[in-house]
């Protein structure tokens, strides 16, 4: 939507607020006047602060913000639902949960609960339950999608919050100004702006009023929520090309790789089958030069010589337990010391008598000399 001008906020009925005796000082400036005892609001400051807050939201969103749409009263409970729709945004237009914002950890458990059950209904596995225990999740789910359904799909804190009437959502607004949230609010003769980011003066009570200005903050919102769609798609397949290519060049690398590796293998295989032929042709050719030598008759080195053992029975000589007497040579024979001697010539007597001896001993024995010497 386009900007809102005069016109269309004296249509809507935005210039109208509430009576003087109920209005709140802090909003004096706003102010234009009063007829009948009713404030009228300024639509020239009403038009540039609408205009300043929607371009505030639609920077916001298109950077991938999240504006949280807080409406709970009747008149802008359904254009709140709409335009949140529209844009994607969590709303809150039933009932603010105390503790939303900054109790974020448990509503977040109470959020997951509730998926929890849509799932099982969703599968009809709640079916399979007993009644009682059927019936009492059913119930539990109505009350958390009562408080809770605007926002089942938050997963963080927002980065702003849109409230159409600040006397109705006071909680949410203390919450978002604890966490030091933007807020953007509709703000009446009656309300105090102090605490508001972005104020747009204006009647928060007339059903037109207040769908003239959520309708301008929800275009707004939905603008820049679309562009950011259009980013972020545009991201997400700038980011998955890069990843095909990263898996591209991976794959690549990986058969240059394996290519490499092959031809390494291929090499080495063949240097080995090469150093095989060298090694054969080798051994080939000393066997055919050793074939053509002579060869002399080998004379083996007694391989199995026969083995002469240590003597283990050898024969037992006995100390000659009756050893041959030897005489002391009784009878020695003298042996001259001349051992050339003059012959001298014997005696005939002496020869003689040794003739005598011989006749006289008997046959059959011998001398006395003779036996000593056999004895011996």
């Amino acid at each position: 939507m386009s900007q809102v001008g005069i016109q269309e906020l004296l249509e809507a009925g935005v210039h109208f607020g509430h009576q003087t005796s109920r209005w709140n000082p802090n909003m004096r400036r706003y102010i234009a006047g009063e007829i009948d005892g009713i404030h009228i609001i300024d639509l020239l400051q009403t038009e540039e602060m609408l205009e300043e807050a929607r371009r505030f939201v639609g920077e916001l969103t298109s950077g991938g913000g999240k504006v949280l749409f807080v409406g709970t009263k009747k008149q802008a409970s359904d254009v709140i639902e709409d335009w949140a729709g529209k844009s994607n945004m969590p709303f809150v237009n039933r009932r603010w949960l105390p503790g939303l914002l900054t109790n974020f950890s448990v509503s977040s458990q109470r959020i997951k609960r509730m998926h929890e059950i849509r799932g099982l209904v969703e599968s009809g596995q709640i079916e399979l339950l007993p009644t009682k225990e059927r019936m009492n999740m059913q119930a539990e789910l109505a009350k958390l999608e009562f408080a809770l359904g605007g926002v089942a799909d938050m997963d963080r804190v927002p980065d702003a919050v849109f409230i159409t009437d600040l006397k109705s959502e006071e909680i949410a607004l203390n919450e978002a100004s604890r966490l030091r949230l933007p807020v953007i609010a509709l703000v009446d003769s009656n309300c105090d702006p102090g605490h508001i980011d972005h104020v747009i003066p204006g009647n928060d009570d007339a059903i037109r009023s207040c769908e003239l200005v959520i309708s301008t903050i929800g275009s707004a919102v939905e603008q820049g929520a679309g562009a950011w769609a259009v980013i972020e798609e545009k991201r997400r397949a700038e980011e998955q090309a890069r990843r095909e290519k990263e898996e591209a060049e991976r794959k690549k690398r990986e058969e240059e790789d394996r290519a490499r590796r092959d031809q390494i293998e291929k090499e080495q295989a063949e240097e080995k089958a090469r150093q095989r032929e060298e090694k054969a042709k080798a051994q080939a050719e000393a066997a055919s030069a050793e074939a053509a030598k002579p060869h002399p008759q080998a004379v083996p080195d007694n391989p199995h010589p026969q083995a002469v053992p240590d003597n283990p029975h050898p024969q037992a000589v006995p100390d000659n337990p009756h050893p041959q007497a030897v005489p002391d040579n009784p009878h020695p024979q003298a042996v001259p010391d001349n051992p050339h001697p003059q012959a001298v010539a014997p005696d005939p007597e002496p020869a003689a008598e040794a003739a005598t001896e011989t006749e006289e001993t008997p046959a059959g024995e011998a001398p006395a000399d003779e036996k000593n010497e056999e004895n011996a």
